[in-house]
């Protein structure tokens, strides 16, 4: 274990990125790697790669999950909580104080302005269903197991159309993978792992907690205890405990949890989900300006209750899988029961991007050609995710202003 560090700086070195990390999960782990390995030296490189090696395994925010685990491990549970504070704050602020300001302005230019937005949601959903097909689908029993997702989450619908498509992916994960012999590759071969000092028990009793809140507001609903606080925490931390593959995987948990209800209107919603692309730190922050809005519990309170509930389950299952995550890389079943789950997630963001995105920002061929522009932007031109967010801005405002509305 290092040498404990100010909890201050843990905090301000997390806060500049937190400022600063454009780009998305992807890219917040070069700025990780960056900044922790190559210019401090607070962690070593393969320290590094077994905490991200377990970040991308477990469901959750890969990129908040190792922020947490190098923070523990500089300034043990404080300096995770001062790393994850400092790296979630600024997003989850500025979408809070533009749901609170900026949504409800009907003028013109707001409309256009809203529009954009959207359409930046259309071509950035796009572009992770390419970038995570190509990584994710590589075999045809992993394409297959996307088509199973698409499948039950366009056909089934909302919360339960999502669990099944997960369900399927890791029955046929499991029946198929282990069938064909399959193995992890280079690339998932067992990292030595910092334990940052968690003992086995210590991680047994976190892996315990976060399953009790995953089941235990879900009960209580049933027996008909429906308090604000109580449906909240239960929708988020549901969504976040069931992210496999990404952060805009959470879209569709999100959508069925918050918009299906009527907690937020998917105009709102959709808004929001453009916005977040426009501001750094993690997209899990999206649930702030849901937070915000939700009509059962809104203001402050509703955002921070989100916040904290749609993290939370990914911080204690990273937490709490560090002492064993050296024995479970080796298990051939647990690779096989991934692959399918993960596969079938690229389904079920597909559906979607079909439902509600396309279907409620696409107005016309005008929005028709902008979002495909986007899209090829992103995919071959690699532009960088806040260039988009400025281009649809511009060009769904000029496009609202000319009434080229078609």
């Amino acid at each position: 274990m290092s040498t404990p560090m100010s909890i201050f700086e843990i905090f301000r070195v997390f806060l500049k990125l937190g400022l600063t990390s454009f780009g998305g999960p992807v890219a917040h782990i070069g700025y990780f790697h960056q900044a922790f390995v190559r210019d401090k030296g607070w962690v070593r490189e393969d320290q590094f790669a077994g905490w991200l090696a377990l970040c991308q395994f477990l469901p959750g925010p890969a990129s908040s999950q190792l922020g947490f685990l190098i923070g523990l491990y500089r300034g043990g549970f404080l300096g995770a909580l001062a790393a994850w504070l400092a790296f979630t704050l600024p997003s989850a602020m500025a979408l809070v104080v533009v749901a609170t300001l900026g949504l409800n302005l009907a003028s013109g230019d707001a409309v256009g302005v809203l529009q954009g937005l959207k359409l930046v949601a259309v071509a950035v959903v796009a572009h992770a269903i390419w970038t995570m097909s190509r990584a994710l689908c590589q075999r045809t029993h992993t394409r297959v197991a996307a088509l199973i997702g698409f499948g039950l989450a366009w056909g089934l619908g909302g919360w339960w159309g999502q669990i099944g498509a997960l369900m399927a992916g890791a029955i046929w994960g499991l029946a198929i993978g282990q069938r064909l012999g399959l193995t992890p590759s280079s690339a998932h071969e067992p990292k030595p792992v910092d334990t940052c000092h968690v003992s086995p028990r210590l991680g047994v009793i976190l892996i315990t907690l976060a399953f009790v809140l995953l089941v235990a507001p879900s009960l209580l609903i049933a027996l008909g205890i429906t308090h604000p606080v109580l449906t909240t925490f239960d929708a988020f931390y549901r969504s976040g405990a069931l992210v496999f593959g990404g952060g805009h995987v959470v879209l569709p948990l999100l959508e069925s949890a918050v918009v299906a209800p009527g907690w937020v209107s998917e105009e709102a919603f959709i808004t929001g989900y453009g916005l977040a692309q426009a501001v750094p730190g993690p997209l899990f922050t999206f649930a702030a300006w849901l937070g915000v809005l939700n009509n059962t519990l809104a203001g402050p309170m509703g955002a921070a209750l989100a916040l904290v509930a749609i993290f939370l389950a990914g911080l204690l299952l990273a937490t709490g899988a560090l002492p064993w995550w050296q024995r479970l890389q080796g298990i051939r079943w647990a690779f096989a029961v991934f692959a399918g789950i993960n596969a079938a997630v690229v389904g079920v963001l597909a559906a979607a991007w079909v439902n509600p995105i396309l279907t409620t920002s696409i107005r016309g061929w005008v929005d028709a050609l902008i979002a495909l522009a986007m899209i090829w932007w992103l995919i071959k031109g690699k532009a960088a995710p806040w260039a988009v967010v400025l281009a649809c801005v511009v060009l769904a405002w000029g496009v609202q202003q000319l009434g080229w509305v078609v």
